[in-house]
């Protein structure tokens, strides 16, 4: 690969490099910023395919984009899975510190041994609402990561949402719940449209209720610290109409449903992230 050079006389030192930076990337980039944990000019991107680095360079001049990671900040590792080898063959030997890997399915042992443990290592499970600031972050520690290092990644992932520490053979029950969640509620969200159009409302009708009543809910949820089920309880009047609808989603099974989901892609996580697989 051709070097992409870049001046840096002037710029301060980096606090923090991406290695990779698609839109999860992106997403943690721009919520440092806007969080104030780092200037743009404190960051760096390293990015392989010269057409995202174009675009890097356009939406965030001030950050330095090259092709190759810069020696001694620390890092985050956040390429696709298939590519997380060669890049960190490209760490080893750059005098990286720490590193927080948002690969999913590529384990800590594999990262240790990838930098050939020439770094601290910390592993976490994000989730697609961290691209509006509402993510919600799980996050592991290496066998040589330190309380501080576990500091620093909770910073980092506080700056798009929430972050909660787990033991990393929780990471793919984590990736069931949590990293697939949002497509739940999405589906949830398609199959109540369809419902309303059904019903006789506009498409458009429907639509702008599905939208507000799902941010609503989960508002209500964020705000107040109440129990589901509480606040489940509230909108249930005996014999009244979400009653009724609520009685049906038990009949059909809808609690075994989710949870049958959420097993199953927490089985495939497993899966993916076993030796070998593609």
């Amino acid at each position: 690969m051709t070097k992409y050079c870049l001046a840096v006389s002037s710029r301060p030192i980096l606090r923090l490099q991406f290695i990779g930076c698609g839109k999860m990337g992106e997403a943690m980039l721009a919520g440092l910023v806007a969080s104030e944990w780092a200037d743009y000019r404190e960051i760096a991107v390293a990015e392989r395919l010269a057409e995202r680095r174009r675009e890097l360079s356009q939406m965030y001049p001030d950050v330095l984009v090259a092709t190759t990671p810069q020696r001694g900040a620390d890092a985050v590792l956040a390429v696709k899975p298939n590519d997380a080898s060669e890049a960190l063959a490209a760490l080893k030997g750059k005098g990286i510190s720490r590193v927080l890997s948002v690969v999913a399915g590529v384990t800590v042992a594999s990262l240790e041994a990838g930098l050939a443990e020439e770094a601290r290592v910390l592993r976490c499970m994000p989730n697609t609402p961290a691209l509006v600031g509402f993510g919600a972050s799980a996050l592991a520690k290496g066998t040589l990561a330190t309380a501080e290092d576990l500091s620093w990644a909770e910073g980092i992932l506080q700056s798009v949402g929430i972050v909660r520490v787990v033991e990393e053979s929780q990471l793919d029950a984590v990736t069931g719940l949590s990293g697939s969640g949002p497509a739940y509620v999405f589906l949830l969200a398609e199959a109540l449209t369809a419902a309303g159009v059904s019903e006789g409302l506009s498409p458009q009708v429907a639509d702008a209720l599905v939208r507000q009543t799902i941010r609503g809910a989960g508002e209500m949820l964020a705000a107040g610290g109440r129990p589901p089920g509480e606040l489940r309880a509230d909108v249930t009047s005996r014999g009244g109409t979400t009653a009724a609808g609520i009685a049906v989603l038990d009949r059909e099974g809808f609690s075994r449903s989710v949870a049958e989901a959420v097993a199953a892609a927490t089985r495939r996580s497993v899966e993916l992230g076993a030796p070998g697989s593609a």
